[in-house]
C-alpha cells in the first residue's frame, strides 16, 4: 500500500515540475544518444581499420630472413675458448629465401588443429618495363583459392576477376597505381625483368587496390606456378607460408613453436602490428571517456533539478513527515523521481542512439583508398547499449540519492515554525 502511495506522490511531484522534469529527461536522452552513436561509430571505425590489417595479414608468417650468421668461424676455434671476438663488417649468410621442404611444412600445418588455413606465397622483386624506363615492383605468386578464402583477395580486385588469374597462363593482376603509371588496360601485355636480368611477358587480367597508395604502385599478383616459371624454380619453391589460426591469441606462442619446428623465421600478427593495436585501444578509450563524461554531465543536471525541487517543496515534505511519513519514505520518493527520469530518458536515448547510428550507417562513404567501403562503418555491439543503460541508471540514482538524503533529514517542526 505504501509503495503505491509513494509512487503516486512521486508522479504528482514530477507533474508539478513537468518542464524541469522534461529538461532533465532530455539531458539523459541526449547523453545516451550521443554515447551510443559515438561508441557505435568509433567501434565501426576500429573494425574497419582492424579488418584492413587482419584481412591482409597472416596470423603467423614463416619465411627466411637474410641475416649475418650469429656464430662466426673464429668462435668455433678451440684456440680461443674464453676470448671475446670482435668481428667487423660481418656479411649475411649465403642462404636462399626459399623455405626448405615447403610441401611437407604446408602438409603438417594443414593437419594442425589450431590452423584454419595455409596460403603459400612467393615474393619476387622485379622491374616493370615501360619503354626505356624500368619501374621498381614486386610480384607476389599466390595460391588464388587460398588467398580468397583466408584474405578476401577478391574484395580488393577492383577490375577483372581472380579466377582469370588461374585460368589464363602467364597472367598478372596489377596494382592500380602501377597500372596508371604504365597506362595499361585489361587485356594488355606487359614486360617484366627479374633481378637476374631475365625478361618475361605477362597478360594483364585485373587491377588490385589495397587502399595504400605506395603499395599499389609497386605490388602485383600472379599464380605460384607463374612466379616459379619466371624464376626458373621448381614447383616446391616458396618464400613465405602464411597461416591463419582459429584463435588469434595463440599466434605469438605458435610462431615460436613453428620457427623451431620448421627451422624458419616466424613473426606473429601481434608483433607485426603492435603500433596499430595501440592506436585502436586509444581510440576506444577516448570514445568511452567522452561518452561517460556526457552521462555525468546529465547526472549533474538531474541533481540540480531535484535540489531545487526540494527547496520549493519544503512545506510539502514537512506535511508528509508530520502526517506519518518517515525519512526513508521521503528518501524513496525522490529516488523514485530520479530513477523515473533516468529510465525514461535512458530508454529514449537507446532508441534514438540506434536510429542515429543506423542513419549514419546509410550515409555514402566513397574513397579511392578504400574500394570495399560504401558507407560509414557502424558497430551495433549490444555491449554499448548495455553499458549505456546501466550507466544511466547508476548516474540518475546517485543524482537523486544525495538530494533525497537532505530531504529525509528535514525537521517538519522547523519548517512549520518558519512558515
Amino acid at each position: 500500500m505504501k509503495i503505491k502511495l509513494i509512487t503516486r506522490i512521486s508522479v504528482a511531484l514530477l507533474r508539478a515540475r513537468l518542464k524541469q522534469t522534461m529538461v532533465a529527461a532530455f539531458g539523459v536522452t541526449f547523453s545516451i544518444t550521443m554515447f551510443i552513436t559515438l561508441l557505435s561509430f568509433m567501434g565501426g571505425l576500429n573494425d574497419l581499420l582492424d579488418n584492413l590489417i587482419l584481412n591482409r595479414t597472416p596470423h603467423v608468417r614463416l619465411y627466411n630472413e637474410i641475416l649475418p650468421s650469429p656464430i662466426q668461424p673464429i668462435a668455433r676455434s678451440k684456440a680461443y675458448p674464453s676470448a671475446y671476438h670482435f668481428v667487423k663488417h660481418v656479411k649475411p649468410k649465403n642462404e636462399l629465401l626459399e623455405i626448405r621442404n615447403s610441401e611437407a611444412v604446408v602438409k603438417a600445418l594443414k593437419n594442425d588443429p589450431n590452423v584454419r588455413g595455409v596460403a603459400p606465397k612467393t615474393t619476387v622483386p622485379i622491374f616493370y618495363n615501360v619503354g626505356e624506363i624500368n619501374l621498381t615492383g614486386v610480384i607476389n605468386g599466390i595460391d588464388v583459392d587460398a588467398e580468397n578464402n583466408l584474405f578476401t583477395f577478391q574484395d580488393y580486385v577492383v577490375e577483372g576477376k581472380t579466377t582469370d588469374l588461374k585460368n589464363t597462363p602467364n597472367s598478372i593482376i596489377l596494382g592500380i597505381g602501377a597500372a596508371r603509371k604504365m597506362l595499361v588496360q585489361i587485356g594488355d601485355n606487359i614486360q617484366i625483368t627479374t633481378s637476374e636480368g631475365n625478361r618475361f611477358p605477362l597478360k594483364v587480367v585485373g587491377f588490385f587496390q589495397s587502399g595504400i597508395d605506395e603499395v599499389d604502385k609497386v605490388q602485383s599478383y600472379t599464380t605460384l606456378a607463374t612466379t616459379q616459371k619466371i624464376l626458373g624454380k621448381p614447383a616446391s619453391y616458396v618464400t613465405d607460408i602464411q597461416i591463419k589460426l582459429f584463435d588469434l591469441e595463440l599466434a605469438p606462442a605458435l610462431a615460436k613453436s613453428y620457427s623451431t619446428l620448421f627451422e624458419a623465421d616466424a613473426i606473429d600478427i601481434q608483433t607485426a602490428n603492435a603500433q596499430f593495436e595501440t592506436g585502436s585501444s586509444v581510440r576506444t578509450l577516448i570514445s568511452y571517456a567522452v561518452g561517460i563524461t556526457l552521462l555525468i554531465v546529465a547526472g549533474f543536471g538531474i541533481y540540480n533539478i531535484l535540489n531545487m525541487m526540494i527547496y520549493e517543496k519544503m512545506d510539502s515534505i514537512a506535511i508528509l513527515k508530520a502526517t506519518g511519513f518517515s525519512g526513508k519514505d521521503v528518501n524513496a520518493i525522490f529516488i523514485t523521481i530520479a530513477l523515473t527520469i533516468g529510465l525514461v530518458g535512458g530508454a529514449l536515448g537507446l532508441i534514438f542512439g540506434l536510429g542515429l547510428s543506423a542513419l549514419i550507417g546509410e550515409i555514402p562513404f566513397n574513397t579511392p583508398s578504400l574500394p570495399t567501403v560504401k558507407t560509414y562503418p557502424i558497430n551495433y555491439n549490444p555491449k554499448f547499449y548495455l553499458i549505456g543503460a546501466i550507466f544511466s541508471i547508476i548516474t540518475t540514482y546517485l543524482a537523486g540519492y544525495f538530494p533525497s538524503r537532505k530531504a529525509s533529514r528535514i525537521d517538519p517542526v522547523d519548517i512549520i515554525r518558519g512558515k
